[in-house]
């Protein structure tokens, strides 16, 4: 069903390649605005879902997928760029690959198809956002590294933490 929520989730999808070529491109204000639209669509949808009641299983496969593609391709576009560090990209891309690998071997093993976000999750969902927001406003302002140095660290610890509470939660369902 195609619901308002699943409509802006849907324009957070079709944000991505234009954010993607504006990084190619270096043209990093209008990276910093595209980011700042799609990260705004990713509260606003699920706002809408639950106020409207219309939260819908599409929108529960959509919105994750969204905001993983939308964060996959800022850390990797802007680790190539030079301007993050290898490895919080790595990290990040480690620990999405365990969940999803978590989650097939759950489905597997119960046939379960749910998702169940963890607050962790989204708190290191929260601040892996925030960081890319702040290496894009870096680029176009000056922030000093020691601030960036810590966002990263911060965030690769939760990022971590977050992972390790999905294994340790999944295990416990098997």
């Amino acid at each position: 069903m195609l619901t308002i929520p699943n409509i802006i989730t849907l324009l957070r999808i079709f944000l991505i390649p234009l954010f993607a070529t504006t990084l190619i491109y270096r043209r990093f204000e209008w990276a910093l605005y595209i980011f700042l639209l799609a990260s705004t669509t990713d509260a606003l949808d699920g706002l809408i879902a639950r106020l409207k009641k219309q939260k819908t299983d599409l929108g529960a496969f959509l919105d994750p997928l969204a905001d993983k593609l939308l964060l996959l391709t800022a850390f990797i576009s802007l680790t190539i760029l030079e301007r993050l560090p290898k490895w919080l990209t790595i990290i990040v891309i480690s620990r999405d690959i365990i969940v999803i690998l978590g989650w097939i071997s759950l489905y597997i093993h119960t046939g379960s198809r749910k998702v169940r976000p963890s607050i962790l999750g989204k708190l290191s969902n929260i601040f892996q956002m925030l960081t890319i927001g702040v290496v894009l406003l870096s680029l176009n302002l000056s922030i000093p590294s020691e601030i960036l140095t810590g966002l990263y660290i911060l965030t690769s610890f939760l990022v971590i933490v977050s992972c390790v509470h999905y294994v340790v939660r999944e295990i416990k369902a098997l």
